[in-house]
């Protein structure tokens, strides 16, 4: 919702305010598509030229996601809670064999069916069940410190790859404002070609030229740049996801009781998803 009224503030705050003050947007109207074909159209092919094509395609979905918010929401971080404890319980209780089916075949998992949502995200997933495989090979015989490390680069190497498509939007906005001064150059050459013709045709010419500029450093610090900041921001608050499991797995390798183990968790994930620690505890019972 907040990015649908920022937009509507932006356009009102440019565009109709200079209305309000008595200018006339049908210059800009009329020269607009073309100067904006010609920016928007080089940037993209810009980014074509640096980046792969999963970045790419995580441009346009990363766009949706500005819109929609970040995926994990809080009933989603406990079940992850709940998901991770109930594994560790196993182990402590059963040992890591009795694991072992869960982990290789999570799709057809009884307690891994319980979280779908979970399940369906093939990142955390697979950083669940990779770091629980491990437990199961070694018998249960890890260095809970030596665990964090693979754990924190698998997270790394995650978050580094999810910020791609930000990368590449920021980068298009540092590049669409030379690009509208590219476009107003263009303009300036063919008024130059027009320098017989009256005042008046030189003028809109000029003009037209001029919206080039502007609609580059519109779209690069209006649109571009905020949309960039945004997704990063959203990458960050989804990582909290894997945190969250990180802390859960490793707190239950040190031996550290339940309670602490549920706030270390807890304490992971941010303010507005924060799950109250009796609204944990209450959850997890009888599991």
């Amino acid at each position: 919702m907040l990015p649908i009224i920022g937009l509507v503030l932006l356009f009102f705050f440019i565009f109709g305010v200079f209305v309000l003050h008595g200018g006339d947007l049908e210059p800009v109207i009329h020269a607009a598509p073309s100067e904006v074909a010609t920016i928007l159209g080089a940037g993209i092919a810009a980014m074509l030229i640096g980046n792969d094509m999963s970045t790419v395609k995580g441009v346009g979905a990363g766009i949706g996601k500005v819109f929609k918010g970040p995926k994990w929401h809080k009933q989603d971080f406990l079940d992850a809670i709940f998901l991770v404890s109930r594994l560790m319980k196993i182990l402590r209780v059963d040992g890591p064999v009795a694991l072992e089916a869960h982990v290789e075949s999570p799709d057809s998992s009884a307690i891994f069916g319980e979280y779908p949502r979970i399940v369906a995200d093939h990142a955390v997933l697979s950083l669940i069940t990779d770091t629980v495989r491990l437990m199961v090979i070694s018998s249960g015989n890890l260095n809970a410190y030596a665990v964090e490390e693979v754990m924190d680069a698998a997270i790394k190497q995650h978050v580094h790859h999810a910020s791609h498509p930000a990368h590449a939007i920021a980068a298009l906005a540092g590049a669409l404002p030379a690009l509208g001064i590219v476009a107003c150059v263009l303009g300036v050459v063919k008024t130059m070609g027009s320098i017989d013709q009256p005042p008046t045709v030189l003028g809109a010419l000029i003009g037209s030229a001029l919206v080039g500029t502007f609609m580059g450093v519109f779209m690069a610090y209006g649109l571009a740049e905020p949309i960039a900041g945004r997704l990063q921001a959203i990458v960050k608050e989804e990582a909290e996801m894997y945190h969250v499991i990180k802390q859960l797995i490793v707190a239950s390798l040190h031996g550290h009781p339940q309670p602490l183990v549920i706030e270390a968790a807890r304490v992971a994930i941010g303010e507005h998803n924060q799950p109250s620690f009796g609204e944990v505890f209450d959850g997890l019972r009888g599991k």
